[in-house]
């Protein structure tokens, strides 16, 4: 079968422009993984799932990156709610090299079998249109630059789809991963009544008015819309659990410092976001867990969050400061500390319901917001 080189591939990507990659291995992606992760000025953030991975280059591409997510075909099934959430209701393109496992006629394992054969159907289900990957050096520009003209006209992502052997062998020169001494948790949980989600998020935003503010999806997007509408702020809408893998991304790319305003239950969704923030260790990014213990857009149904302690998780994922607090008095001290250190921070915060009567929906459309983000962030 008919082969590229790696590295000439890395290059016709750079030549459009893409300049941010992010993704889940495959042993088909492995030659590429490799030009990228060992090639200098090119960055490369790897992800504990394929969504994830989508969500970190939706904020690359917040700070102003153009972007590509590398994954298996079989892990499609975890991009779709960021594709069809995420990227489809901002309009947020990025070009997805996804792999060709068990292509009809070529021999792999079963669990391969049902997704080779509808891999293509699926990216067009999602309106993610795709195309061969290229197979020959002559290939590579016009088939990169035809995907760079879809995403430019249409905004959403585009799909170039991996068969096996489609790429020659690639070395890997990577750098150890640092492994950092564990923080002390400052704070604790005393109060029997938190303050309600929006008071504290008030506290917040006038804690740190210069900062950029992404925030998760249902009524703590709802509520810092109703506090103040801003071009510093990002209500994310669907892709629940992607809010802080998107602040990862936009934090690795810009000098603002970048706030994220989580649920627990979309925390819990997506943990792995947290051992990724941990490893990438921007110093500019805090992860503010806004924690109920309820499912509260859905109509309240409980977390299992009183079971679990995120602030302990976060110290053992790598974050560089770690607090705990109940109260708005500590809120302010907590803050105070934490920003004093470089980050990741992560502050667990116990809050009350804010049970905001005639709470309102934000009137700005999800592109505007991404793009007037986008500019915000440019903006030093």
């Amino acid at each position: 079968m008919p082969m590229i080189d790696a590295d000439a591939f890395i290059d016709g990507t750079a030549q459009i422009g893409i300049n941010f990659f992010s993704g889940v291995p495959c042993s088909f992606l492995t030659p590429l993984l490799n030009s990228v992760i060992s090639r200098p000025g090119t960055a490369y953030c790897g992800a504990t799932s394929e969504g994830e991975a989508m969500a970190i280059a939706a904020g690359a591409w917040l700070a102003g990156r153009e972007t590509a997510v590398m994954c298996q075909n079989s892990g499609l099934g975890n991009t779709i709610n960021p594709v069809t959430s995420l990227n489809y209701s901002f309009r947020i393109p990025t070009l997805m090299i996804v792999t060709w496992r068990g292509q009809p006629g070529i021999g792999d394992e079963p669990q391969h079998e049902l997704m080779g054969e509808i891999t293509q159907d699926m990216l067009g289900l999602c309106r993610v249109n795709n195309a061969p990957f290229p197979t020959a050096p002559d290939q590579i520009a016009p088939t990169l630059h035809a995907a760079r003209a879809h995403m430019d006209a249409e905004e959403l992502p585009y799909a170039l789809v991996l068969p096996k052997g489609g790429v020659a062998k690639s070395p890997l020169t990577q750098t150890p991963v640092d492994r950092r001494a564990r923080p002390v948790i400052t704070g604790d949980f005393t109060s029997a009544t938190p303050p309600r989600r929006i008071d504290a998020m008030e506290r917040i935003k006038a804690a740190l008015p210069d900062a950029g503010f992404i925030a998760t999806t249902g009524f703590c997007g709802r509520e810092l819309y109703a506090l103040s509408d801003d071009p510093g702020n990002l209500y994310v809408v669907g892709s629940m659990g992607g809010a802080s893998a998107m602040g990862l991304g936009a934090a690795l790319n810009t000098r603002k410092q970048i706030v994220v305003l989580d649920g627990d239950g979309a925390a819990l969704m997506k943990l792995g976001n947290l051992a990724t923030i941990g490893g990438e260790a921007p110093e500019n990014l805090t992860h503010i867990l806004l924690d109920n213990g309820l499912h509260e857009s859905t109509g309240g149904q409980q977390t299992v969050s009183p079971n679990v302690d995120f602030a302990e998780i976060a110290r053992a994922c790598g974050y560089r400061a770690v607090a705990r607090a109940d109260r708005l008095a500590d809120l302010d001290a907590s803050l105070s500390v934490l920003m004093a250190q470089p980050g990741p921070r992560l502050l667990h915060l116990r809050v009350s319901p804010s049970q905001v009567e005639g709470l309102p929906r934000p009137t700005v459309g999800p592109p505007e917001v991404a793009r007037r983000f986008r500019t915000f962030l440019s903006m030093t």
